[in-house]
This record gives structure tokens, C-alpha cells and sequence, in this order.
């Protein structure tokens, strides 16, 4: 089960299976950004939902994992432009190699993919897997916008950040592991407690991409540090702080926020020291660990054998001490 479900063998089986076709410059986009890396989380949440269910682990099942990845690069492709990020982990961004119409292209072109991939799999309820994929697509997008939207919102709840996240990052792998365990045959209940594990797990995963974006380095996220400072993204971080700074402090952070003008490291600067100070920082840290307890205890009600169990506990593990 092991190399199963290993980021290696995913790898290996995104490598070998490059998509094909003209023009060359539209593919190589696609192939470079699911190439160049990344956890493969998702896929492996997949084939863990997948095998623990007693799928085997055959071509069918990588080709339904690799629709998960192939839809997770496609919607990182369209962050990026989004954000304007130059980086993605470490190397240059698909609108930066190429250039802006090949980007979108690229992306949409790997969301067309994704479902090639799920039709041309033998599994007898493959409709209901669309359906799935489908409602999973339609809320990474209403999430996305929520995104885009909440900078220029002037009241915004954690709730409403929380929401936005669960949407946006949260659903893909909740969707996976739901995926994993109805290919295999679950039944509606354990197929449910797995998307309910999953939420509770992709919350965790981006608040910890929330704790990294702040407090990380560029070395270890391969990305611009203090990116969505510069973006004005209201983050718990930012949320939190609002509540829990002196007048003066929370007049500043606004300002901070508001201000076009300010020198990008300075800004980056003042801002981690007010969510410092405001105990914003470890709030989130501890948010974060809460979502993990909740996972795990969601996880003990799904029925197993040991080695899948200790499948899913590998990953928790490596996802729960992650610095990138």
C-alpha cells in the first residue's frame, strides 16, 4: 500500500503520462505546472479513500487521482494570475514562463482535462463521480471569487473567512477522499464521513498556508513571503487582530492595509509585528490544531483495516508538521 499511495508514485505516474497535442507551447504550459512538483496530497487522499474502502489500486483509480491534481494545477494556474505571483514553488509562474493568454489557456485546457480523465475510466458509477467532481468544481470557484471579493469588503466575520477558505481549499480534498471511497464501493454514510474528515483537514492545511505566507521564508514555501499582506487579504491573522490590538495599533494596521505608498518589506514587517503582539499568531496556530482534533476524531469512525489506517495517519502526520 505504501508505494501506492506515496507522492513518488504519483509522480511517476504524472510523468509518464504528459498530455499531448498542439500547439506544443499550450501543453508544455500544462505539463510544466504539474511537473514541477508539489505534496500531491490530494491524489494521495484519493487513493487512501480508495484502498481503505478495498479498491485496488490499478490504472483506473491513478487516472481518477491524477483528475484531482490535474484540477488542483488548474485552478493554481488562475490563483496566480489572479494574485500576480511570479513564484510557485520556487520556480517561475505558468503567466511569467509563457505569458498571459497561454496561462489561461493552460488552465482551462487541464479543467477540460480532468473530466477527460474521469469518463474515460470503467468504474460502473462514473455519473455520480462527475456529479461529484461537478459540485466540488462549482464551490472551489464560488470560493475563489469569495477571495477576490474579500479585500474590498469593509465587515468581514471569521465565520465569513472560514467559509471562503472551506470553499476554496477545503472542498478539493474533502472531494477526493469522498471520490476515493465511492469508486471503491462505500456505502452514502462512510463516503460522508470521509468529505466531513476532509473539510476538517483542508481548513487545518490553509491556515497553516495562512502561518507560512506570514511567517514563512522563500525557501521553504517558494513563494513571496508576506504575499497576501501585499494583497490586503483579511486573513485570521488580519481578523483577529482587529479585535485584539490597542486603538492606536488597530488604526495602524488599517492604515497599513489601506496604504498603496508604503515600502513592501517595511509593510510586511509592521504588519507580522501587530499580528505578533495581538496574539493573532498562536490563535491561529491553535485554530489550526483544533481543525487537526477534529479530523482525527471524525477519522476513528470510519472503518478500516490497520494498514489503511496507518496510510492516512503517515500523511496526517507529514501534513501536520509541513513548512511548505
Amino acid at each position: 500500500m505504501e508505494k501506492a499511495i506515496s507522492t513518488e508514485t504519483v509522480d511517476s505516474f504524472i510523468n509518464s503520462n504528459p498530455f499531448t497535442g498542439k500547439p506544443d507551447n499550450l501543453y508544455d504550459a500544462m505539463n510544466y505546472i504539474m511537473q514541477i512538483g508539489g505534496k500531491r496530497m490530494r491524489p494521495q487522499l484519493f487513493l487512501l479513500g480508495y484502498f481503505s474502502q478495498g479498491g485496488k489500486i490499478e490504472n483506473d483509480a491513478l487516472n481518477l487521482a491524477l483528475s484531482i491534481e490535474t484540477f488542483h494545477n488548474f485552478s493554481l494556474v488562475h490563483d496566480d494570475i489572479m494574485d500576480n505571483a511570479p513564484f510557485r514553488r520556487g520556480l517561475k509562474t505558468v503567466h511569467e514562463k509563457w505569458d498571459m493568454p497561454t496561462a489561461i489557456l493552460a488552465g482551462d485546457n487541464l479543467l477540460i482535462k480532468c473530466y477527460e480523465l474521469i469518463l474515460n475510466t470503467s468504474f460502473e458509477n462514473k455519473i455520480e463521480l462527475l456529479k461529484e467532481f461537478s459540485s466540488m468544481a462549482f464551490a472551489v470557484c464560488e470560493g475563489q471569487q469569495m477571495d477576490m471579493d474579500l479585500p474590498n469588503l469593509t465587515e468581514i466575520s471569521e465565520l465569513d473567512y472560514l467559509k471562503m477558505i472551506e470553499y476554496k481549499t477545503a472542498v478539493l480534498p474533502a472531494c477526493a477522499l469522498k471520490m476515493g471511497a465511492m469508486a471503491a464501493g462505500a456505502n452514502l454514510e462512510i463516503s460522508k464521513k470521509f468529505y466531513e474528515f476532509g473539510i476538517q483537514l483542508g481548513l487545518a492545511f490553509q491556515l497553516q498556508d495562512d502561518f507560512l505566507d506570514c511567517f514563512g521564508t522563500f525557501k521553504s514555501i517558494g513563494k513571496q513571503v508576506g504575499g497576501d499582506i501585499l494583497e490586503n487579504k483579511k486573513t485570521i491573522l488580519f481578523l483577529h487582530a482587529l479585535q485584539n490590538l490597542s486603538n492606536s495599533d488597530k488604526l495602524n494596521l488599517i492604515y497599513l492595509y489601506r496604504n498603496k505608498d508604503e515600502n513592501q518589506e517595511d509593510k510586511i514587517e509592521k504588519v507580522k509585528h501587530l499580528f505578533e503582539i495581538s496574539g493573532s499568531k498562536n490563535y491561529l496556530l491553535e485554530m489550526k490544531k483544533q481543525c487537526e482534533l477534529k479530523a482525527l476524531k471524525i477519522l476513528q469512525y470510519i472503518e478500516m483495516d490497520l494498514t489503511a489506517r496507518q496510510g492516512f495517519m503517515q500523511l496526517f502526520d507529514v501534513l501536520q508538521k509541513r513548512n511548505n
